[in-house]
């Protein structure tokens, strides 16, 4: 996952150039082949461990110890509430880096060694598949491999030497992944052959030493990488050329997967889970599948989310977010891909065992087994003393049927406070009438459409007016913009300059990355200019468009004179 030290932004605007020439999703859905491969073991084994959860940032913490990036200790009760969960097999993350001895013995940690043993075994013990790996290790010292090649080699070996040994007599529910998201010291994206061959060798030289170190190793399953986890088509091809020189019948592809960039990080305007996110999705996994698991080897999707998670889950719109998780398990389901969620510590609160999001959760956990439907939308915006007016939502409803509208616990009235007619949901009127009677700016109400099937979708009803922004002078490494909201969310924001041209980090588009360059504070009234913008702002002035949900726009200046910053209201 992209962790500290770990924000790769090349190939991005190459990214959005081929989802615009690639194939409509409607189109490429009606292309991929239907799943009918005759099932192996590894396919088996590999479905038996659906659904997955990643034990992120605290084995593979670089840190003094597993809590150093900022979660608590592991205890046995949280492994037992992931399996609780509904999860089926945990991957540990592990970066052996600062835990291993110098050479020529390279020895790793007893203390250390020990430790991850017994959250392998209270794993075991709560019925879950284990996943164990070298982690950071794959930018820490791994990637050297093309200029130190010998001494990477060795440390490598060292390490699966003793992992292998420690293990050797633990069930197959434990496999060995040999690298995560293996990259080398020319920079990602920037392979070429000699890439291709390092990794190679790093997978042979892995299943060598694990099948070589007796035990249940003999025939343990283990998990090899693509190139960066990426599944372009040249990293698939190459890790297929790598399961046809091992010939191992017990082997697994893995790969991983933060969805359509400019989306992930909510840049470029792409606010919405629109055709072009949805298009990399089925163009991702239809060659996953046509590279891998038709030709008979099985893949888990080690890691997945959003990588705008990373700075903050609200990045992404919650209806969008949602929109995006439906379909992508409902997508590499079908496509008898393994899937395990990518989970630093934003997803499970481990102190209190809660769910920071429930609603994705729970959005997660329907997937699973089915399709959830969805609506374009998830926030109706009614503007503060106009007349409402009847709201028309088109829902998604992926096979299922709409059987109930609720608010505060009962339902609604069918024909006079809504009506559905084909896949439209209207609501009356005369409902967000009664709903916004207060005329409360913001959230008003929260209604509830309930399913024949899958997770229950909300409409947050707000009632909202034109944000106010005003003058404000300040430096830029702490510059916010008082802001009265009235109301009214933010979706993104635009900066150009004055002059001519667009200002601020990625110029290619005038639309800024959520939370890396702005971000708004709803419980203190404001939107922060950060560092990172100001870095990549020339001296002058910036026009900067704030779009809000409600379909809003609001036009701002600011003056950059050094580290000086003064705000004015347009």
């Amino acid at each position: 996952m992209f962790t500290p030290n770990k924000h790769f932004r090349i190939f991005l605007i190459v990214s959005i150039l081929l989802a615009m020439i690639v194939p409509s999703a409607s189109a490429a859905s009606e292309e991929r082949p239907a799943v009918g491969v005759p099932k192996s073991k590894m396919q088996s084994y590999v479905e038996a461990m659906q659904p997955g959860w990643n034990l992120g940032n605290t084995f593979d913490a670089t840190g003094a110890d597993e809590t150093s990036w900022g979660n608590p200790r592991v205890t046995k009760q949280l492994i037992q509430h992931i399996a609780s969960q509904g999860f089926k097999s945990i991957r540990i993350p592990i970066t052996w880096d600062h835990r291993m001895g110098e050479a020529p013995d390279y020895t790793v940690d007893p203390a250390f060694m020990d430790r991850v043993e017994e959250v392998v075994n209270w794993s075991l013990d709560a019925g879950l598949y284990v996943m164990i790996n070298l982690h950071h290790d794959s930018w820490l010292w791994v990637n050297r491999m093309g200029t130190e090649h010998d001494l990477v080699l060795d440390r490598y070996n060292a390490a699966w030497t003793q992992i292998a040994d420690r293990f050797k007599n633990y069930p197959k529910e434990l496999s060995f992944e040999s690298v995560n998201e293996p990259r080398f010291s020319d920079g990602w994206g920037n392979s070429g052959d000699a890439h291709f061959a390092m990794l190679n060798e790093l997978n042979t030289s892995f299943h060598e030493i694990v099948r070589g170190s007796g035990g249940e190793n003999a025939e343990r399953p283990l998990v090899l990488p693509t190139l960066e986890t990426n599944a372009n088509q040249d990293r698939l091809d190459a890790l297929v050329d790598t399961f046809t020189e091992l010939n191992d019948p017990n082997l697994i592809a893995t790969v991983h997967y933060y969805g359509f960039w400019p989306f992930s990080v909510n840049i470029a305007g792409f606010t919405r889970f629109n055709e072009e996110t949805k298009n990399d999705v089925i163009q991702t996994f239809d060659r996953v599948y046509q590279s891998l698991v038709a030709k008979g080897i099985p893949v888990i999707l080690g890691e997945y989310g959003l990588l705008g998670f990373d700075k903050n889950t609200g990045t992404i719109e919650q209806g969008e977010k949602l929109k995006f998780f439906e379909f992508l398990l409902h997508y590499i389901q079908e496509k008898g891909i393994t899937h395990m969620l990518w989970d630093n510590g934003q997803h499970l609160d481990r102190n209190e065992l809660q769910w920071n999001d429930p609603q994705l959760y729970g959005m997660l956990k329907a997937s699973w087994k089915g399709r959830s439907a969805t609506a374009e939308t998830d926030l109706i915006y009614l503007a503060k003393n106009a007349a409402a007016q009847d709201t028309a939502i088109p829902l998604e409803l992926n096979g299922n049927r709409l059987t109930a509208l609720r608010h505060d616990g009962k339902n609604l009235r069918k024909g006079t406070e809504y009506s559905v007619e084909g896949d439209v949901l209207i609501v009356k009127a005369s409902l967000l009438s009664k709903l916004t009677a207060s005329g409360a700016y913001g959230e008003n109400a929260e209604i509830t459409a309930k399913f024949n099937k899958g997770q229950d979708w909300t409409f947050d009803v707000i009632v909202y007016d034109t944000p106010v922004l005003h003058d404000i002078s300040g430096t830029a490494d702490d510059f916010s913009i008082p802001v009265a909201f009235n109301g009214d969310r933010l979706a993104t924001m635009e900066a150009v300059y004055a002059a001519g041209g667009n200002a601020g980090p990625q110029n290619w588009t005038s639309f800024k990355e959520f939370a890396y360059t702005f971000s708004p504070s709803y419980d203190t009234n404001e939107i922060k200019l950060t560092q990172n913008f100001f870095n990549e702002v020339n001296d002058g002035e910036v026009v900067l468009t704030f779009h809000f949900w409600s379909g809003t726009t609001v036009e701002y200046r600011i003056n950059k004179s050094g580290n000086v910053i003064t705000g004015s209201a347009a």
